[in-house]
């Protein structure tokens, strides 16, 4: 009975305790994003190696290639070659004088940190464009956790973290590309512009804008910023101090939006360089055209589809974004990322030949996965991520793999 005299009943825990020790033992966010991050690339990896397998012989890789030689098909290819030789200073022309596809419509900043990467470590191509890639998912996968958490709930914010790292483009996450790096500056410029950091966000565009072709894009999206802060200054003060920062700020993103087309005119002495070489890439579809902001899309439908029925589906499509960008769900994030959808959704529509890329064209709408996730249904989350994993198997064995005579790139 000495043992009963020296045992007290355990008292019972206040709620204020069980919910504290939760806390304590919960995972940290990070390592949350972290892990699924990691998990959903191994997926991505077990999908590519079983699409490798019925891989044909192809310009970069022997048939049944190896993860590293499938993961730098396509515009790796062009990566590669900046990354080995630089941009030339003669740009290519057929027989009729017409530009051909080039190195000039890649922007330099992700080869060059390959490059530097390279040579560095020693490291081939292959390893050094696919851990960018790799490390700069990570980063973006974490800055969109934090980006979404000011607008959404924890679950929903996790569950858009999921959406992304298994999405039908996701693999860009560990392939040679320059998305990957360019997701990670975008969100990071997002929520600096979120948290109104615009001295910080100036140099954040630029390097972006040239790592992708998003510096005009994001320049509407800052002017349309300022105009909205200026129409809300009674409720929410717009002082002078930040409207001086926001300018600085959006011309630096509109500069640097022009500034390859500048640096290819000067290095190759034609003014038209890069917008002849981006039109290179639809001469297939259209044959050779000078650059008519918002004619592209037309075209496609015409191309596609045909006659009215093209120009309808054309408006169809038009009308569709808008209803999308006036969804509760869209609402929910809050006017500075509903603006930048709007505003990048203006420049695809502007200058962008709809085809088989434009799957991989649609990454920088990536707050949208937000919106998919604010519904609170578990069965109606687990069914979006199921559709998005069947997405992506899908998109790398139709668009990913390449076949002979395959006019659809990714």
């Amino acid at each position: 009975m000495a043992d009963g005299a020296l045992t007290r009943p355990s008292r019972r825990r206040a709620p204020r305790e069980l919910v504290a020790d939760a806390r304590s033992t919960r995972v940290p966010w990070w390592a949350a994003v972290l892990g699924v991050y990691l998990a959903s690339r191994v997926l991505t990896t077990v999908l590519m190696l079983v699409s490798a397998r019925s891989q044909i012989r192809t310009p970069w890789a022997p048939a049944s290639p190896s993860y590293l030689q499938y993961a730098t098909f396509w515009d790796a290819g062009w990566y590669r070659d900046i990354a080995t030789f630089g941009y030339p200073t003669v740009l290519p022309v057929d027989a009729a004088g017409h530009v051909q596809s080039n190195p000039w419509a890649f922007m330099p900043v992700y080869p060059g940190l390959v490059r530097a990467i390279q040579d560095l470590t020693g490291a081939p191509f292959d390893v050094a464009g696919v851990a960018v890639s790799l490390v700069a998912g990570a980063g973006a996968v974490l800055v969109l956790h934090r980006l979404l958490s000011r607008s959404l709930s924890p679950s929903a914010t996790m569950t858009a973290v999921v959406i992304v790292c298994v999405a039908p483009v996701s693999p860009m996450f560990q392939i040679a590309y320059a998305e990957s790096l360019q997701t990670l500056l975008l969100l990071t410029a997002l929520l600096l512009l979120v948290e109104r950091r615009y001295a910080l966000l100036a140099p954040v565009a630029v390097v972006m804008a040239l790592t992708r072709p998003l510096g005009l894009a994001f320049a509407l999206a800052l002017l349309l910023h300022g105009v909205h802060r200026l129409a809300t200054a009674r409720r929410d003060p717009f002082p002078p101090g930040e409207r001086a920062r926001l300018v600085l700020a959006t011309t630096a993103a509109g500069a640097a939006g022009v500034a390859w087309p500048v640096v290819a005119w000067i290095r190759t002495g034609s003014i038209t360089a890069y917008t002849d070489t981006e039109l290179s890439w639809r001469a297939a579809y259209v044959g050779y055209r000078h650059l008519v902001p918002f004619e592209a899309w037309f075209d496609a439908g015409d191309f596609w589809i045909g006659g009215v029925a093209g120009i309808l589906a054309v408006l169809g499509v038009v009308a569709a974004f808008v209803l999308i960008l006036t969804r509760p769900s869209v609402r929910a994030l809050g006017p500075e990322l509903r603006i930048w959808v709007a505003s990048y959704g203006l420049y695809l529509f502007a200058v962008f030949f709809p085809q088989s890329s434009v799957f991989r064209l649609l990454l920088p709408m990536i707050p949208l996965a937000g919106a998919l996730a604010v519904p609170r249904s578990r069965t109606y989350r687990v069914a979006v991520v199921l559709a998005m994993v069947a997405g992506q198997w899908l998109w790398i064995d139709l668009v990913w793999r390449a076949t002979a005579g395959d006019w659809t790139p990714p």
